[in-house]
């Protein structure tokens, strides 16, 4: 089910007046029902894939249970983890290999027949693995103890708001949630529905109808001058951020309605001064499940600056492979991680950890300004290689820039809804919880009307453009 969708629209004040008229009366039956509507909402694309779902949630609670009753911990320990990366690496990774290896093969003058699967890659597998995967780890170091009730763990992993496209939650976080009695907070409610705006402003409103024209630019590159190429790679840039930090801010709007606090996943990241920066700022949970789960277990950068060197290559190139079965996605990790390392030999990785850029002021100093150019820039050439089908057709783009440049370019009325966009995110920088608060009532509810009529004369109830992260 979509968030974009009619059918999510119907769905969520349903569940939301079930839960807190008829299913408040205990933690258990709160539970069940959210675990119920959970596996509703996922078996809404496949009910095949739910059997798959509960299988993974299954085993990783068995292992968590093991984990804490028997001497063998690192045996259960590796179990899990090749359960969960063969079930990832199955489902999404494996025409990949097979494709990867027989032209490898091809080239050395071996023909092969490969055999493909043609099968539609579970929606949101990468999320609700790495959910597991964290929950197990975390029982391994000695961070937190195995939950003995099977339906909390299963509304950790499978709590519907997060469930599809994260944000990847920790066990330590949310269980904690999930095992107390939840109690209606208006003030909560109201912080959740004003999430749920904002980010349907920025899927349905920006994102959206900027993905109309990436799509002719980036298909029919060839066509376009070099102008027309930078906007393209421009309007994909904030198409991307528009629709994931869409998505969780609906996704962390809703559960607070039901009261839930999930993790924050975007801080800004398009006003950061440099790449270490952005990471910080950029789909957080992710970033942060591999310093926690990767970087630092191979040792950090308390081992020297080559190993540091090393394990940054190593998180970029894998955070890369996750984020697709796709060189593009290897070789845009690799860009990310050349891009960070002149700030790793020089120790200033660490600059700019608590500082919100122009934070006293209206406008940033033209040092910073420059510094978030330059950053965006960089962020925007990266992201060709995500956006194209393979890396060649991405240099062809970026080398088409130069053609032609000094013209006017196409699809140039859009640039407003850019320029409207930046706007309203840089006036809120400060606190991504708290969106579209005006001290006065009455400007506060006419800001919210024309969201509301933008979103609606924008939502396309045929045609449903799904979230960019849904594929991963």
């Amino acid at each position: 089910m979509l968030f974009n969708s009619l059918g999510f629209l119907i769905f969520l004040p349903t569940v939301f007046l079930l839960y807190w008229f008829v299913f408040k009366k205990s933690l258990l039956t709160q539970n069940i029902f959210i675990l119920a509507v959970s596996y509703l909402f996922y078996a809404w694309w496949d009910w095949r894939f739910l059997l798959l779902l509960i299988l993974s949630t299954l085993l990783d609670y068995a292992f968590g249970l093991l984990l804490a009753s028997t001497r063998h911990k690192k045996l259960y320990f590796w179990l899990s983890v090749v359960n969960n990366l063969s079930i990832l690496g199955f489902f999404k990774y494996y025409n990949f290999f097979a494709d990867s290896a027989s032209e490898l093969l091809r080239q050395m003058g071996f023909q092969t027949n490969p055999y493909f699967l043609s099968i539609a890659l579970p929606v949101g597998i990468s999320f609700y693995t790495f959910h597991g995967m964290s929950y197990v780890f975390d029982i391994y170091n000695g961070k937190i103890k195995p939950i003995k009730n099977f339906i909390h763990y299963a509304v950790f992993v499978c709590f519907f708001p997060l469930l599809v496209a994260g944000p990847i939650e920790r066990a330590s976080h949310l269980l904690p949630q999930v095992e107390k009695k939840r109690i209606f907070s208006y003030g909560q409610a109201v912080e959740g529905m004003r999430l749920m705006l904002w980010g349907f402003f920025k899927k349905v409103v920006i994102a959206d109808t900027l993905a109309a024209d990436v799509n002719l630019i980036f298909n029919n590159y060839k066509e376009y001058n070099g102008s027309t190429l930078l906007l393209g790679a421009i309007y994909f840039s904030i198409q991307i951020y528009c629709d994931f930090s869409g998505y969780t801010d609906i996704a962390l709007g809703a559960a607070k309605l039901f009261g839930f606090e999930l993790l924050t996943n975007f801080r800004f990241p398009y006003f950061s001064r440099n790449i270490a920066e952005f990471w910080r700022r950029w789909h957080i949970s992710l970033s942060s499940w591999f310093k926690d789960y990767l970087y630092i277990p191979l040792g950090g950068s308390k081992e020297g600056k080559w190993k540091a060197v090393r394990n940054t290559f190593i998180i970029f190139l894998v955070s890369g492979f996750w984020h697709g079965a796709n060189w593009t996605f290897i070789f845009w990790g690799l860009i990310h991680a050349l891009l960070f390392l002149p700030l790793l030999l020089s120790n200033k990785n660490r600059n700019y950890t608590g500082h919100i850029v122009a934070a006293d002021k209206k406008i940033p100093g033209a040092q910073e300004l420059l510094q978030m150019l330059l950053t965006f820039s960089l962020v925007t050439i990266a992201w060709i290689f995500f956006r194209s089908p393979n890396i060649y057709d991405a240099f062809d783009y970026i080398g088409g820039i130069g053609d032609s440049f000094f013209t006017v370019p196409a699809y140039y009325n859009q640039l407003v809804y850019v320029f409207i966009f930046l706007w309203l995110d840089w006036m809120q920088r400060r606190n991504e919880r708290c969106v579209l608060e005006f001290k006065n009532k009455y400007v506060r509810r006419f800001v919210y009307f024309v969201f509301a009529m933008l979103i609606i004369f924008h939502f396309n109830f045929i045609n449903r453009a799904e979230f960019i992260y849904f594929q991963f």
